[in-house]
């Protein structure tokens, strides 16, 4: 039972994982919320907002699921950044457009764009429905800890309590941009990098299919289904 639960677990963060790694223009909350807010209160936020969409959902969303998504999308396009996190997925694929002349670069970048909508469509979907499944969770915000390397990174640490009285740890690792607002750069649950699980699947679907990102843009979400129900076939 504990192995389920952590899977689920790991459904319902995921979209709040390896999200977010570079400055990007997306939506942004109220003046006085997230621009003023540090790392901690942006987790805290954020999560209080996504479960209060989640309760409201129980009411309508056998009748209107695409709501609940849409509502889901609008809570982390606050906190994420769809493109600079399928850049950071992308990782060697992507930074080798550096050796690319105009028109390659050109062309790697529109593959980046569309790999960043992928990303969204079925991400928000896999999270959203994760959230429905694993249930009214407790979470709670530990603390935050500060980068000795940098008064721009910081690490928030999240507890959330489980069945059987099991409590897992998270950590959202955040980075400050250039507009002052705090953003999600990667999370850990307990061990488990998922920025680092993300890059690992893109690498190896790129290599099955010879390089050809168009074709791992195209069969990207359905491998990423897959991976689930293996998960859950464990």
């Amino acid at each position: 039972m504990e192995e389920f639960v952590k899977r689920k677990l790991f459904l319902l963060v995921v979209m709040l994982g390896s999200l977010a790694m570079a400055a990007l223009s997306v939506a942004q909350l109220p003046e006085t919320s997230q621009s003023a807010a540090g790392p901690e209160q942006v987790i805290t936020d954020v999560t209080q907002r996504v479960m209060e969409v989640v309760a409201e959902a129980n009411t309508y969303f056998d009748q209107d699921p695409d709501r609940y998504f849409e509502a889901i999308d609008q809570v982390l396009s606050d906190l994420v950044d769809w493109r600079g996190f399928a850049t950071a997925v992308m990782g060697e694929y992507y930074s080798r457009g550096r050796s690319l002349d105009p028109e390659g670069r050109a062309a790697l970048k529109a593959q980046r764009d569309r790999f960043a909508v992928t990303l969204r469509e079925g991400l928000i979907r896999s999270y959203a429905k994760g959230l429905l499944a694993f249930g009214g969770a407790n979470m709670e915000v530990q603390g935050v800890e500060a980068s000795p390397q940098s008064a721009r990174i910081a690490s928030v640490t999240q507890l959330v309590y489980g069945e059987a009285d099991r409590v897992y740890t998270i950590r959202y690792q955040m980075g400050q941009y250039k507009d002052g607002n705090w953003r999600l750069r990667n999370l850990i649950i307990e061990t488990i990098n998922l920025g680092e699980i993300y890059r690992n699947q893109f690498s190896a679907l790129a290599t099955a299919a010879d390089d050809d990102l168009d074709r791992v843009i195209e069969e990207w979400n359905a491998a990423i289904v897959e991976q689930y129900e293996e998960m859950d076939r464990d």
